[in-house]
């Protein structure tokens, strides 16, 4: 049913309930005895900015359904620019600085924005290029209190705003919300739409799967986490970390940010939470206010989740949703389920187990092909325990990518009234309905015995005590594909020579094969650091990788 609905509604509906709860806390500086300041807005104070901001906009002529880029690091105002566009009637569209200049202006290219709220590097940017970006007639400099090369800044839009009898549209659940743009990691980053309905729904999922309560603090440390926080009557807390880069993540900002506010919940990538459990575990620290960590982007390494469970309390987990992008979240998992139930599967090639369904989503597992399906009667639906392509359907399975038919037809498969998204993972449902991730499906290495999955051969190797982490590769073409295993060693352990390099060697290939899995894998490579995405920090880039295999190996 299309019924009225904007996100920023429940935004409205929070600042009723709790109107003098923080809403939203930002690490502003530190003092000369390196404490540090924090600014803040109440859910009430919140609320009003971004009706200013809303009315500021129409005011400056923003249409419902027009589309502003956003290039604001995450601060006070980043959290109150995303609302008032949403409840503008316009559409937000999001892509991550950090996955690169060329990747970045093939975003902008794509979605071609009628505005720009930026700081003033992306504007000065933006008229050098002003032939790519002439529609953008509504912008607005974010930084300094007063206007740079001529556009209005954020206290001028909130200027505009303060006339409160601008009417607001009255948006549906289908309208267009925003437009976010995936990572990249795996091809050219596509545009997403979101819905209104749809970031409705992600906030009731994450709810009530994991008994988020009014009243908590959340650490998010990936930005856009933080507005689901808002409409649960959660307080945000911004980290003092660059959100581009997870994995240099500095762990005392993180736990001094913790201990500052007695954060409950916080979210990252693994590569975040393997930087902060290692420091934990080397200084022996306990997070005594944390009831959950949330961590997604890439299965989670069983090391790093025994790390972080050593600092948590006996009632608190680890969480790792699955989903994309595209479609988030479909599946959980609890740390400590992992640890007893399934990681010792993990470890001898059964794939990553990424939980339970949520309640409103389902999943099928399908065969593999890399061509468009037309309609889901198309589809041969495989047995439990049998790895195939993962399907799903439900309420936050976004319908389209932006101004991409040719990416929409090859994700989405047709049901009736209804659609099904296509994940782009493989993996299978075991006997009792919990979901295992077995790797990408372009990452399937396909030799003349048969196909290799990723997630389930790289498991093998990764139980050395000085690998951190491997990449499987396929070297040819499909069918004949030769396949190549590139690990990386632990810090301070690479071998620095052709003896210990031929020792590790060794050791890895016996427990290569011990495996029916792994037995054919007989080439294994070095690498001192895999190159990874860059929103995550985890997601590693198999086909450049593949490239400097086959470099290597022709030496």
């Amino acid at each position: 049913m299309n019924r009225p609905l904007n996100i920023a509604d429940r935004l409205r509906h929070s600042a009723e309930l709790v109107p003098e709860q923080r809403a939203v806390v930002f690490p502003e500086g530190r003092d000369a005895a390196g404490r540090v300041s924090y600014t803040q807005l109440t859910f009430e104070q919140l609320d009003q900015e971004v009706d200013q901001i809303a009315r500021g906009l129409i005011r400056m002529g923003v249409k419902p359904g027009e589309r502003l880029a956003m290039f604001v690091p995450p601060s006070l105002e980043s959290i109150a620019l995303t609302f008032g566009i949403f409840r503008s009637g316009a559409a937000c569209t999001l892509i991550d600085p950090g996955m690169g200049r060329s990747k970045v202006f093939h975003c902008l290219d794509q979605c071609e924005p009628d505005g720009f709220i930026a700081v003033p590097i992306v504007h000065f940017v933006r008229r050098l290029k002003f032939r790519s970006y002439r529609n953008s007639r509504h912008n607005i400099v974010i930084g300094p209190r007063k206007r740079q090369l001529g556009i209005p800044c954020y206290t001028d839009l909130l200027r505009l705003g303060s006339d409160s009898s601008i009417a607001l549209p009255q948006t549906k659940a289908t309208d267009p919300a925003a437009v976010i743009f995936t990572s990249g990691s795996t091809g050219p980053p596509k545009g997403v739409c979101y819905e209104h309905g749809m970031f409705d729904g992600q906030v009731d999922l994450i709810r009530d799967r994991f008994g988020v309560q009014p009243g908590e603090i959340d650490l998010p440390g990936f930005p856009l986490f933080a507005l689901f926080n808002i409409a649960m009557q959660v307080t945000t807390v911004i980290p003092d970390m660059d959100p581009t880069r997870p994995a240099n993540v500095d762990p005392v900002k993180i736990l001094e940010a913790i201990n500052n506010h007695g954060v409950t919940q916080a979210f990252g990538s693994p590569a975040l939470w393997n930087n902060v459990g290692r420091y934990c575990e080397s200084n022996n620290i306990k997070l005594p206010t944390l009831r959950r960590i949330l961590s997604a982007g890439a299965p989670v390494p069983n090391h790093v989740l025994q790390r972080l469970l050593k600092a948590l309390p006996d009632d608190a987990d680890v969480f790792t949703p699955y989903g994309a992008t595209e479609c988030l979240p479909v599946a959980a998992i609890g740390g400590r389920q992992v640890l007893a139930e399934t990681a010792s599967q993990t470890a001898f090639g059964a794939g990553t187990c990424v939980g339970t369904i949520f309640d409103q989503m389902q999943v099928k597992i399908i065969d593999v092909t890399f061509d468009p399906i037309a309609d889901v009667s198309d589809t041969k639906e495989l047995p439990r325990g049998e790895i195939g392509e993962i399907i799903v359907r439900g309420p936050v399975a976004t319908r389209q990518y932006f101004q991409r038919p040719d990416g929409t037809a090859l994700a989405k498969i047709k049901d009736g009234e209804g659609f099904w998204h296509r994940m782009g993972d493989v993996g299978y449902l075991d006997d009792i309905g919990r979901l295992w991730f077995c790797g990408r499906k372009t990452h399937i290495v396909f030799t003349k015995a048969g196909p290799l999955y990723s997630v389930r051969c790289e498991a093998i190797f990764n139980q050395h005590e000085d690998v951190y982490r491997c990449a499987l590769v396929g070297i040819g073409e499909r069918g004949q594909q030769r396949p190549v295993v590139v690990a990386e060693p632990e810090p301070g352990r690479f071998p620095e020579d052709s003896a210990a390099e031929e020792k590790l060697h060794k050791e890895l290939q016996a427990l290569g094969v011990q495996s029916e899995l792994t037995a054919q894998i007989s080439q294994i490579l070095f690498h001192r650091s895999l190159p990874v995405d860059t929103r995550h920090n985890v997601k590693i880039n198999r086909e450049a990788l593949s490239e400097w295999a086959a470099t290597e190996l022709r030496r």
